[in-house]
């Protein structure tokens, strides 16, 4: 079977979790105006102000290679992707993929506000052409993997069969994420980072 064509099996396999998604994504939703709405305590506010100050600091505007921010960011969101995925090889693992999508719906509309509160225009650029694409096409991957994992959970078996399929999705959507990291590199060396910061 080639790779486009496993590519294709697993958006279709995807697409026909059509409730699931639709559960997701409300749930995503869902997180992200709690993010928004909670944003005012103390406590919160400076949680989300650290967290965007990190991204500008080691993202946006760092003097380290691009090479280096685009394995870490690939690293980052790819343990997401395999803490979800994994979470499909028992129901009572099926818990957690609704609690690492509301986390980062939640820090996403917290931290959509913190980029325009605090940092203004440079805040606002950096939301529209970076952060927020590249954060939805991540959430999208992840949000797909979660139908997937609630596909998996009520008959996965642990034998050689199941544990083949599980990795040929895993390798399938980190080969995504990695694309979608690729394409904020780009974003980020086009648009921020100076060319000598390739490597």
């Amino acid at each position: 079977m080639g790779f486009l064509q496993l590519f294709r099996e697993l958006f279709f396999r995807v697409v026909a979790r059509k409730k699931t998604l639709v559960c997701f994504g409300v749930l995503f939703l869902c997180g992200f105006i709690l993010g928004i709405a909670f944003i005012k305590t103390p406590a919160i506010y400076g949680y989300h102000l650290r967290l965007c100050d990190r991204f500008v600091d080691r993202v946006c505007y760092s003097d380290r290679s691009i090479f280096v921010i685009f394995v870490e960011r690939t690293f980052a969101n790819g343990l997401f992707l395999i803490l979800i995925l994994c979470s499909g090889v028992h129901p009572i693992g099926l818990i957690l993929p609704p609690m690492l999508l509301c986390y980062r719906s939640y820090t996403f509309g917290g931290s959509i506000v913190v980029f325009f509160s605090v940092y203004r225009m440079s805040g606002a650029l950096i939301v529209f052409v970076l952060y927020l694409p590249i954060h939805l096409l991540i959430d999208l991957v992840l949000i797909g993997a979660a139908a997937i994992s609630c596909e998996r959970a009520f008959g996965f078996q642990f034998c050689q069969r199941d544990f083949i399929r599980l990795g040929r999705d895993a390798l399938l959507l980190i080969v995504c994420v990695a694309a979608i990291c690729l394409l904020e590199a780009v974003l980020l060396l086009v648009l921020f980072h100076p060319i000598g910061n390739l490597l």
